[in-house]
């Protein structure tokens, strides 16, 4: 295997890093805390879920418009030192000028009474500093779901909301911003950093791995077939902080360009295994305006930053949100070996319960989605305890095409959350093909659903609650696509 360093390298506020003795399952916010002794950024959840930890990470991406650095928040409690190469970090202590005045976003949290016990603050001022830097005159609804995020349990979020308002019309000369000033040197000294070659460091035991290409990963897990793969780590994050697990060796996926790619064609669309949500809104918005919509609920801004749909493919949870829908849309997955590639379809990926069709040393290289076709409906719907930010209890996806005589010439549907794996509801499928798109008929595809599913009880839900929730997502369904009205079932009514 190729080696051209023993070092990570990036830019932490104005000043370049490189590490050589590193743990691959070291966080970023353990770095800046205890290593770089910057608390401004705090430690409240561990798990990606309170922002209180929120900093910036500005990266080169590859556009429709050419090169561009692009500054994302993510959560640094479950952020690796390993996936840093040629990023910038930015804290909450690069924002003020040198002679103590504040950004104007840390000015109108002030001003705004923004902040009590001030714990959250630090956090609340990079997502709005993100929010600040992309949007000249941000709506209410932006400003939100920037927000979505962060946690505050002392203040209320409409004094936050206000400062929000206020800091975008603030807006002093370039040279006053710390990334509007530096941007172009930056981008300069990021595509110096870039390596083309394999990173490799060994830290005792422990051995990180940063492939260069694709070609380098397929050549990385042939020699470590047993590596966690690590392209997010939204959900690998919290097997460190929260399962205290090993992880050994680890790879780093996420500064591969080729797995960053969306191509797309009048055939659908093909989606590399790191891009993150972020980066596929709009694309699956466009062509599946439900699938946006989807999006908007999984996480907040920071995960949604960080989290790959390949990622949460690879994963294989039955309460993943992206694979429904994917299942309904009729979507491929392809996998790369040293060995070559192979596509399956995305279904056929899930096997059981923490077991996927992956042999040793493949990895996810991309998704290919097939465009909808014209008339087809197609939904997907997300039941949690919290709207925003929180996990699935199930989600349903459904997809169908009338034909002339408005019988169902093609019933998908397929839930998460219902089973050990995502899964089609074929029993479901079945009572509905050739039949009236009625409620009469949707009745009867509603029972149909117990043959398909045995669903647990767990503390998000119950068996029984999942089973009727899963039913009245499918008259919902209905009730949309015909803009019909009738009665749901209530869930007081279940044995």
């Amino acid at each position: 295997m190729a080696q051209a360093s023993d070092s990570i390298r990036f830019i932490l506020n104005d000043t370049e890093v490189a590490l050589s003795d590193v743990s691959p399952t070291t966080t970023l916010l353990d770095y800046l805390r205890l290593e770089r002794r910057l608390a401004g950024t705090k430690e409240g959840c561990a798990e990606g879920d309170c922002g209180a930890c929120t900093v910036l990470v500005g990266r080169l991406s590859n556009g429709g418009d050419g090169e561009r650095l692009v500054y994302e928040s993510v959560n640094a409690c479950i952020r690796f030192v390993g996936s840093l190469n040629a990023t910038h970090v930015v804290t909450v202590e690069h924002l003020a000028a040198k002679d103590g005045t504040l950004h104007p976003v840390q000015q109108a949290m002030v001003d705004f009474h923004g902040s009590q016990c001030g714990f959250c603050t630090p956090g609340f001022v990079m997502s709005l500093y993100g929010l600040w830097l992309t949007h000249d005159n941000p709506s209410r609804a932006a400003i939100e779901k920037t927000l979505q995020g962060n946690l505050c349990r002392c203040t209320g979020y409409e004094p936050i909301v206000r400062a929000a308002e206020a800091a975008a019309r603030e807006r002093p000369s370039a040279i006053f911003d710390p990334i509007t000033r530096a941007r172009e040197a930056v981008t300069a000294r990021l595509k110096a950093l870039r390596s083309a070659e394999t990173i490799v460091i060994r830290k005792g035991e422990d051995c990180l791995i940063v492939p260069g290409d694709a070609a380098a990963l397929a050549t990385v897990l042939d020699e470590h077939p047993t590596a966690t793969i690590v392209a997010g780590a939204t959900d690998v994050g919290l097997w460190v902080t929260k399962q205290m697990r090993p992880l050994n060796p680890v790879v780093f996926i996420n500064g591969i360009a080729e797995l960053q790619r969306i191509d797309s064609t009048e055939a659908g669309l093909t989606i590399g295994a790191g891009v993150s949500y972020t980066a596929a809104f709009d694309a699956l918005s466009d062509t599946y305006p439900a699938f946006g919509r989807l999006i908007d609920r999984i996480g907040g801004e920071q995960v949604r930053n960080m989290g790959t749909i390949g990622g949460n493919i690879a994963n294989g949870s039955p309460i993943g949100d992206s694979p429904p829908p994917l299942i309904v849309l009729g979507a491929s997955v392809t996998l790369r070996s040293k060995n070559g590639t192979r596509t399956l379809p995305l279904e056929d990926f899930f096997i059981a319960y923490g077991k996927q069709d992956r042999k040793p040393g493949e990895f996810v290289e991309s998704i290919f989605v097939p465009a909808l076709p014209e008339g087809d409906r197609f939904a997907t719907y997300k039941v949690s305890k919290r709207r925003d930010e929180d996990i699935s209890a199930l989600l349903g996806a459904f997809r169908v095409a009338l034909g002339e005589d408005n019988r169902v010439r093609i019933a998908l549907v397929a839930f998460g959350g219902m089973a050990a794996t995502p899964k089609r509801a074929k029993a479901v499928e079945a009572a509905l093909i050739g039949q009236p798109w009625s409620e009469e008929t949707v009745r009867a595809a509603q029972a149909a659903l117990e043959s398909d599913y045995q669903p647990i009880t767990d503390w998000r839900a119950t068996s029984a609650y999942r089973m009727l929730a899963a039913k009245n997502l499918l008259m919902r369904f209905f009730l949309e696509s015909t803009g019909e009205t009738v009665q749901l079932q209530r869930f007081e009514n279940v044995a």
